[in-house]
């Protein structure tokens, strides 16, 4: 059902309805009810954590989060409902890039400019009747949250879990700092759109890699509870696969260099040899040969192009000989060394062997080289081995004690046959790389770490944080390849806490990624002083029962809060390994097709729709509008004829004449089966996450009291009644004004929201006859209104008595008759 399908029944009357009006009477009430307040120690109800992802305070809301919070609210408004003690706290991502470029260019202090968004974002979130704890609300700039991102790296750090290299990083030209790869979409800055290049630096990294197992295996816990979409995302970035390590000889080289493939069974097909042209091995190989100058001019093209580009399948491949030889450990042919673009410094060992037969990369790149290709592994009769590289199944050829193995049998005899000659192992391998929290911007959490000459890297006594940013007076916050808090003079330079020599702060701040890695976890009591939280309220509380938020955030931010979940348990401080029992991913807003911009002139303001229309008018539209994952486009749908919607569902209350408590079970029967039945599935539409479904039975219950109405059953009548309050309740979920308003002219004390979701008579949903749909041939000839209960032969002689089936069978035979009671029957005449 569409929604202009829907609210084209309603006359569109409004009269006596004022959605303005009606907000402002019930704001300042639930402000003194709280009817959300989940830390009352008297509350016996059960349990449940429902969060939404927090936003980042870049302004005031707009349609994205209209329908973010729309879809939690309902989450957290049903459970409440259904009797549970929820939580539902609210709180903002409010370090970043976006802040800190905000302020230096209005000239302004990102920490103002920060909590003046904040208040106008909280003052929305109020109007838009959020059902939020108010007393459980953080933001993750406040010292007094991220003393305790300091106090967990420093765990981290002890436990060999955060430390610091030297590596190739991404490097944002537009922004100065460094990215993880994970923030490189496309082979541009997530946050500036900036081409991302490569620059060598000194970084803190957390080692995730460690978990990397642990993330994918347990991801079996999260199967039927997540989007399957998200959790594919997860097992594809960690990319753990199988193969081998290789020990390869370089010629003029005392150590080998090892080489990890996951086709161990194709080594009699390398035929040269690949280095990353970025790689500090391929700068040693060239370092000293007649190939030197022309390697480094070539490393300097490869910095220009992104990673992603260097991956891509369309992309040329290029390289350049380095002048060296590498041996083949299993036949001792020399293979000449190049440095490529198509293999990355960080990926295994930033080396490969090249079997150009069985590997598509390899192949264009030794089409364009040419360089020899040996087939290793039979290939189909009808595949051609000289227009592309085969990487399938196959007995394997050319390959001497593996000939006549297939491909598992192969890699096992070629592993073991490495092993027992000392040239490499049986390894696994992962596309996951250490995270890298390292950000050279002001606007973050500092890194709680000071560098002594003597002592080396000497983490900030526990006593002394948090290490609060300095003020912004007199720093210079535009980017410049440095963190301005080395410029911090006041700030940076302090006393080794160890030997008490001079010494500097680490100036770097950390990614913003670190402080959504936990917050879920502090909001179990925002305000402590003396832990991050307590472990006992986690074992109350956590995890997380139900999570709401953007598909975007399905490797960054997920992935993340899952490996600090699994170090925090390792620390003993929760007894879970997963942040999120469920997950709901929302769709996107967008106008006429496109995302919603000022420069494409589709922007939609929040504020504007919520003047014209209302709140309950935008938050209905945004829940009917399609099933939650969907995509919205605000062209398409109508928040005019929500509004249309709620006045008829106003008027419905004003219609009832019925006392309050009165017995429903007196009350007009076809109209209470139509009130159990709309109940009954909106209820299994909620908990399945279809929210528009229930809003659609919602309509159809307001229909059908009016019908009934209209038809003579009147007002007085207590079915009207209990249609009319179960209208009420199940709007509280979507149109909290409206519903808390027909509650009152119901003659009820607020709030709607507590008074329990309707219960059911199942005896109502049973139907006294179902329609039993006959056909001959194929065609319809007949309907029969039989029980539900009806048995296959009773129904067979029933459709074979019917006169229309006799009719149309005209005195043929039959050949079969099928059956399937109570709802059809076939007949097929001979």
């Amino acid at each position: 059902m569409s929604q202009s399908d829907t609210t084209a029944e309603f006359d569109g009357r409004e009269a006596g309805y004022d959605v303005h009006a009606v907000q402002e009477k019930w704001l300042p009430v639930w402000d003194e009810i709280a009817p959300f307040r989940s830390g009352r120690p008297d509350d016996a109800r059960p349990k449940k954590y429902v969060l939404d992802m927090f936003p980042y305070p870049s302004g005031d809301l707009h349609m994205g989060h209209a329908e973010a919070y729309a879809l939690g609210d309902v989450i957290a408004r049903y459970w409440v409902q259904q009797g549970f003690n929820v939580m539902h706290p609210i709180g903002w991502d409010s370090f970043g890039l976006p802040a800190e470029n905000a302020a230096i260019k209005r000239g302004a202090d990102p920490v103002k400019w920060t909590a003046e968004n904040i208040e106008q974002q909280r003052s929305s979130m109020r109007r838009y009747a959020c059902s939020f704890d108010w007393d459980r609300v953080l933001h993750t700039s406040d010292p007094g949250y991220y003393h305790w991102n300091q106090w967990i790296f420093l765990q981290m750090f002890e436990r060999g879990l955060a430390y610091r290299k030297d590596s190739n990083v991404n490097w944002c030209p537009n922004d100065q700092t460094v990215l993880a790869n994970e923030q490189v979409v496309q082979g541009r800055c997530e946050r500036c759109d900036a081409v991302v290049t490569k620059k060598k630096l000194t970084q803190w990294y957390m080692r995730i890699t460690d978990y990397a197992d642990r993330l994918l295996d347990d991801m079996s816990q999260l199967e039927g509870a997540w989007p399957e979409k998200v959790l594919l995302m997860q097992r594809n970035w960690i990319g753990r696969s199988t193969g081998a390590h290789v020990h390869f000889a370089i010629e003029g080289r005392d150590e080998p260099v090892t080489v990890y493939t996951t086709r161990p069974d194709t080594l009699f097909g390398a035929t040269f040899f690949v280095v990353a042209a970025d790689s500090d091995l391929a700068a040693e190989l060239a370092a000293g040969t007649d190939a030197q100058a022309d390697f480094e001019a070539y490393l300097e093209t490869v910095k220009q192009v992104s990673e992603i580009d260097r991956l891509s399948s369309e992309r040329v491949k290029t390289g350049v000989f380095l002048q060296r030889y590498a041996i083949n450990p299993v036949n001792g042919e020399r293979i000449p060394v190049y440095a490529a673009d198509y293999v990355l410094a960080d990926y295994g060992t930033g080396a490969i062997m090249a079997v150009p037969a069985h590997d598509q990369r390899d192949w264009e790149f030794a089409t364009a080289y040419g360089l020899p290709i040996v087939q290793v592994v039979q290939s189909p009769d009808d595949f051609d081995d000289s227009a592309a590289a085969y990487a399938g199944d196959g007995p394997a050829v050319n390959s001497g004690f593996l000939d006549g193995l297939r491909k598992a049998d192969a890699i096992e005899r070629m592993v073991a046959w490495l092993e027992e000659k000392d040239l490499g192992t049986g390894a696994i391998n992962y596309r996951l790389r250490d995270w890298l929290i390292s950000r050279q911007r002001y606007w973050g959490t500092p890194i709680p770490i000071i560098h002594c000459p003597s002592c080396g890297e000497v983490p900030v006594p526990e006593d002394q944080l948090p290490v609060v940013l300095p003020p912004t007076d007199g720093l210079d916050l535009s980017p410049k390849g440095q963190s301005p808090l080395a410029a911090a003079e006041d700030w940076v330079n302090v006393p080794c806490p160890r030997c008490g020599g001079a010494s500097r702060r680490d100036s770097d701040t950390m990614d913003t990624f670190v402080d959504s890695s936990w917050y879920f976890l502090r909001f179990l009591d925002p305000s402590r002083t003396d832990v991050a939280f307590d472990p006992a309220q986690a074992r109350e509380w956590a995890p997380v029962d139900q999570y709401t938020g953007g598909v975007t955030h399905a490797i960054l931010h997920l992935l993340y809060a899952r490996f600090f979940t699994k170090v925090l348990h390792d620390m003993g401080l929760v007894d879970f390994e997963e942040p999120f029992t469920r997950l709901l991913n929302q769709g996107m807003v967008g106008m006429n097709g496109a995302t919603m911009s000022k420069s494409r002139g589709n922007l939609v303001r929040l504020s504007d729709e919520l003047e014209t229309n209302g709140v309950d008018a935008v938050r209905l539209t945004m829940v009917f509008a399609g099933p939650p994952e969907d995509d919205i486009d605000w062209a398409d749908v109508s928040p005019s004829g929500s509004k249309k919607f709620l006045s008829r569902a106003w008027r419905l209350s004003g219609d009832v004449t019925s006392p309050v408590g009165v017995d429903v079970t007196t009350g007009d029967l076809a109209l209470r089966r139509a009130t159990a039945k709309a109940v009954d599935e909106a209820t299994k539409a909620v908990e399945s996450f279809r929210f528009n479904v229930a809003v659609a039975k919602t309509m159809e219950l307001v229909n059908a009291a009016r019908k009934a109405i209209d038809s003579g059953v009147g007002g007085g009548d207590p079915a009207v009644r209990e249609a009319a309050e179960a209208v009420a309740i199940m709007l509280s979920l979507v149109a909290p004004y409206t519903a808390e308003e027909m509650w009152e002219r119901l003659g009820h004390e607020p709030t709607v929201a507590l008074v329990g979701w309707p219960s059911v008579d199942p005896a109502l949903l049973v139907e006294d006859t179902v329609t039993c749909v006959v056909q001959v041939a194929g065609k319809v000839r007949d309907r029969l209104e039989v029980p539900p209960s009806i048995g296959e032969d009773e129904l067979r002689e029933l459709a074979l008595a019917s006169p229309a089936v006799v009719a149309s069978l005209g005195g043929a035979g039959i050949r079969t008759v099928i059956v399937r009671a109570p709802k059809l029957v076939n007949i097929v005449p001979a």
